[in-house]
């Protein structure tokens, strides 16, 4: 190796007028020196080429720095290995990783793409639920970490947390929400798993209960004698009795368009995206259900919704009758809602909107109303896949009768009116309740 020929106290001092000097510290290790500036060049021979590296401007890199690159280049070189070459595809893999890294999604975006681009779209709520879900449990514990770093254990902390508060459908749920997300992540190879994989229902809630309440009838009209003092808007009140008058879901009913009920020809369609199987429903209105329907309409007398927001532009939450009737069975009120608790409280215990639904199908198998009729009432999609193609049969005229003898039913129940069902026919015999 030829002896070092530049000093730290003489480059500095050293300037050139116009072109260009090269300096020679030795062993390919130059100084260039220009009007501009100077700067550090390494000059070899690979291959029979000879190349020019530069190394760096002076005094940014100094002359024992220089040197140190130097030394590098020159055993790259001695290895048959392009120092130039080298550095460039250095430089390109450190690129290629940055941008992946700028490309890493967190949980946040992860969930705010697969919402975007499949949940909002396919969902009546546009995913409004889902939403809530995660800004409530997910969100704020994992959120902000890498999607391919989340582990099953991390997975698990959310789900501990909800199933430690006792909620055991959500905790469900968002195993289910989860689950979704992730493999919609992974079919994109923004994760390379689904870190849920293994887990099971059992280890996060648990098989949920098939709820079965039904009111009896003497809680029917245990409910008749609560409802008028239980503090609910006329409008609601009017709700309870069109729900187990049409075996409706809440969500239908809350839904409903003034446009949808026909009360002289006694009929309410509704339309195919109100109804959870996606599918058109006619409902016949009986007598019963046509004086609690018209209720309805004569409250919202100039709205396109039977139970309008607060502003108008749309109906309700279909979540707003549910919360009503729970809030009038609390045993203490929560902070701004309804302070007449518990004065929907039934001797059977807490009831929901669905239980409604369910208690009107069972007096309608009380009745002596058919099954298969009964499920037609409810808009129920045959479970068979054979009845499903062959069997089409709409049984208007069936379900027609079915709903005018819940009415009947109904009417005599609301009245506080005891009597007693023979299936096949409806005969009462009637007392003072």
């Amino acid at each position: 190796m030829a002896s070092k020929l530049l000093k730290d106290r003489t480059v500095g001092g050293k300037k050139v007028s116009h072109g260009e000097r090269l300096l020679a510290d030795g062993d390919g290790l130059y100084l260039r020196v220009r009007p501009a500036g100077k700067d550090w060049l390494f000059i070899y021979s690979l291959a029979g080429r000879r190349r020019k590296m530069g190394l760096g401007p002076y005094p940014a890199v100094t002359l024992e720095r220089a040197r140190t690159k130097a030394l590098d280049a020159r055993a790259a070189v001695a290895d048959q290995i392009d120092p130039i070459a080298a550095r460039e595809s250095a430089a390109a893999a450190r690129k290629a990783a940055e941008a992946a890294q700028a490309s890493r999604q967190t949980i946040r975006s992860l969930f705010e793409l697969w919402h975007r681009k499949e949940v909002a779209a396919s969902r009546r709520d546009g995913g409004a639920e889902i939403k809530r879900a995660f800004e409530k449990d997910v969100l704020p514990v994992i959120g902000d970490m890498f999607a391919d770093e989340v582990a099953r254990r991390h997975v698990m902390g959310v789900l501990d947390a909800v199933k430690e508060r006792g909620v055991t459908r959500i905790a469900n749920q968002l195993l289910a929400y989860l689950r979704q997300m992730f493999r919609f992540g992974a079919v994109r190879e923004i994760v390379s798993g689904d870190p849920t994989f293994g887990i099971r229902k059992k280890d996060v809630g648990g098989v949920e209960p098939e709820r079965t309440r039904v009111l009896a009838e003497d809680e029917i009209r245990e409910l008749a004698t609560k409802l008028p003092d239980a503090g609910l808007t006329a409008a609601s009140t009017a709700a309870v009795w069109a729900i187990l008058a049409t075996c409706c879901r809440v969500g239908e009913i809350s839904r409903a368009r003034v446009t949808d009920i026909n009360l002289a020809a006694g009929a309410w369609v509704i339309p195919a995206d109100h109804s959870k199987n996606g599918r058109e429903h006619l409902v016949h209105l009986s007598d019963f259900a046509k004086l609690h329907f018209g209720k309805l309409l004569e409250l919202a007398p100039n709205s396109t919704w039977i139970f309008p927001s607060a502003d108008g532009a749309t109906h309700a939450s279909t979540k707003s009758l549910q919360k009503q009737f729970r809030d009038r069975q609390r045993a203490v009120a929560l902070k701004g809602r309804s302070k007449k608790t518990a004065t929907l409280t039934l001797a059977g215990g807490e009831w929901t909107a669905h239980d409604l639904r369910r208690t009107a199908a069972t007096l309608m198998g009380e009745l002596g109303v058919r099954p298969d009729v009964i499920d037609r009432c409810l808009n129920h999609v045959a479970q068979s896949k054979i009845t499903k193609t062959y069997q089409r049969q709409e049984l208007l005229r069936e379900r027609s009768e079915a709903f005018a003898l819940l009415g009947d039913r109904l009417a005599l129940l609301a009245r506080g009116v005891e009597s007693r069902v023979i299936p096949g026919r409806f005969r009462h015999e009637t007392e003072a309740a």
